[in-house]
C-alpha cells in the first residue's frame, strides 16, 4: 500500500507513533515499564527550543495504550504552546501513567516513575496533573530534582490548582467582556463541567462574583458536596451541551467539543480549564466561530498552573506568579482582537503568536 494515498487510520496502523496527527514532530517519546511496581507510563517531549520540557504527569485508567499515547502527545504539544504564549522560557512535555490513581498509585510506583524522569537528565521536568497530588511530587523529588510543584515545606510552590483556576477565571472574564460587552459575571449563567481541584476553585470565584453556577461531575459524592458548599445547582438534564447557559466551562478531560457536541452548544462563551477541549482544533474551532461562540483558547487561560510551578525554576515568588497569571486577562483580549482582525479562529490566533515566539528563539539559538 502506498502511504501517500493511505487513509488516516491505515497510516496509523503502519506508523502507530509517527503517523498520528498528534505526533506533530515530537522530539522524543519514552515508554516506561516496571514489572515490580506495575508502572506503565509514557513521557512525551514535544519541543525544547525554549528550554527543557516542563509538564505535569497524569494518571488515568485509559481504555487502551493507544488512547494513552494519543493523550500524552496532545497534552505535550499543548504544553509547548502554553508556555510560549505565556512568555515562559521553557519547552513542552507531558507524562501519563496508565492506571487507577485511587487504587493503583503507590509510593513505590511514583519513585520508580521518578527514576525514569531522572534518566532523561533534565530534558523533561515533571509536575502535578490529573490523578496526582502535591505529596506525589514530593515522592518523585526523593529520587530526582527534575520535578516541580513540590510542597512549600520542601521549598516548592505547592499545589498549582488555585492559580490555574484564577487564570481561567480571568480568561473567562476577558472573553465575557468581548462577547457581552462587560466582564462582570454577576447574574451570568455558567456551567462548570468537572469540579476537581481547579473546577471547585473556579466555582468559588464565580459564586463570589454572583454568577449563577451549575455544576456536573462523574463523582456524585463530590458533586453534592460542592453544590452544598457553594449553593450551586446540579445539572440534571440529559445532555449538558444543550444547557441554557451563557458560559460553558469544561474543567475535566479534553475533547468535549467534538462532532457530537459542537452544534448543540447554546453557550456564547467557552472558557474552561481542561486541556485540548477541541477534539479537532481546526474543524471544531472553525465551527464555533461560524456559530458565533467565542472560544477562549484552553492552553492560554489554563496557564496559571505552569506559571506557578515554573516559579521554582526561575526563582520568582508569589507576587510575580500572580502578576504573570493576571496578565492572562490582557493576553486573552489581545488574542481575540488578533483573531478578529485576521479572520481566523481564536485557537489559531493563539497558536500563531506562540509559534512565532518559538521560531524567533530557534533563530536566536542557531546564531549563537
Amino acid at each position: 500500500m502506498d502511504a501517500t494515498f493511505a487513509t488516516g487510520k491505515e497510516l496509523q496502523k503502519m506508523d502507530p507513533v509517527f503517523g498520528q496527527l498528534s505526533f506533530d514532530d515530537h522530539e522524543q517519546i519514552v515508554f516506561c515499564n516496571d514489572k515490580d511496581t506495575g508502572l506503565k507510563a509514557i513521557i512525551g517531549i514535544h519541543n525544547s527550543v525554549m528550554g527543557p520540557a516542563l509538564g505535569g504527569t497524569r494518571m488515568w485508567n485509559y481504555n487502551t495504550e493507544w488512547e494513552a499515547l494519543n493523550d500524552v502527545l496532545r497534552l505535550s504539544r499543548g504544553m509547548t504552546f502554553k508556555s510560549a504564549i505565556t512568555g515562559l522560557n521553557i519547552g513542552g512535555g507531558k507524562a501519563v501513567i496508565i492506571g487507577d490513581a485511587k487504587t493503583q498509585k503507590t509510593p513505590e510506583l511514583m519513585r520508580k516513575f521518578g527514576e525514569f524522569v531522572h534518566s532523561l537528565s533534565g530534558r523533561y521536568i515533571t509536575a502535578e496533573d490529573v490523578g496526582m497530588e502535591t505529596k506525589d511530587m514530593d515522592t518523585v523529588r526523593d529520587v530526582t530534582p527534575y520535578v516541580t510543584g513540590i510542597s512549600e515545606e520542601r521549598g516548592g510552590s505547592g499545589n498549582p490548582s488555585p492559580v490555574t483556576a484564577y487564570g481561567v477565571y480571568l480568561g473567562m472574564k476577558a472573553a465575557a467582556k468581548s462577547q457581552f460587552g462587560t466582564d462582570v459575571l454577576d447574574g451570568k449563567k455558567v456551567l462548570v463541567q468537572g469540579i476537581g481541584h481547579v473546577g471547585e476553585t473556579l466555582v468559588d470565584y464565580l459564586t463570589k462574583e454572583g454568577a449563577q453556577v451549575t455544576i456536573t461531575d462523574i463523582n456524585e459524592e463530590k458533586l453534592y458536596q460542592v453544590a452544598s458548599k457553594y449553593n450551586a445547582a446540579i445539572y440534571t438534564g440529559e445532555d449538558l451541551y444543550t444547557a441554557d447557559v451563557d458560559i460553558y466551562a469544561p474543567c475535566a478531560m479534553g475533547a468535549t467539543i467534538n462532532d457530537n457536541t459542537v452544534d448543540k452548544i447554546k453557550a456564547k462563551v467557552i472558557a474552561g480549564a481542561a486541556n485540548n477541549q477541541l477534539a479537532d482544533e481546526n474543524v471544531h474551532g472553525a465551527r464555533l466561530q461560524e456559530r458565533g461562540i467565542l472560544y477562549a483558547p484552553d492552553f492560554l487561560i489554563n496557564a496559571g498552573g505552569i506559571i506557578n510551578v515554573y516559579a521554582e525554576l526561575a526563582n520568582y515568588g508569589k507576587a510575580e506568579i500572580m502578576t504573570k497569571t493576571e496578565n492572562i486577562y490582557n493576553t486573552t483580549l489581545e488574542i481575540i482582537d488578533f483573531a478578529a482582525k485576521n479572520n481566523i479562529t481564536t485557537h489559531k490566533a493563539a497558536l500563531t503568536i506562540a509559534q512565532n515566539r518559538i521560531d524567533q528563539r530557534r533563530i536566536e539559538n542557531a546564531s549563537k
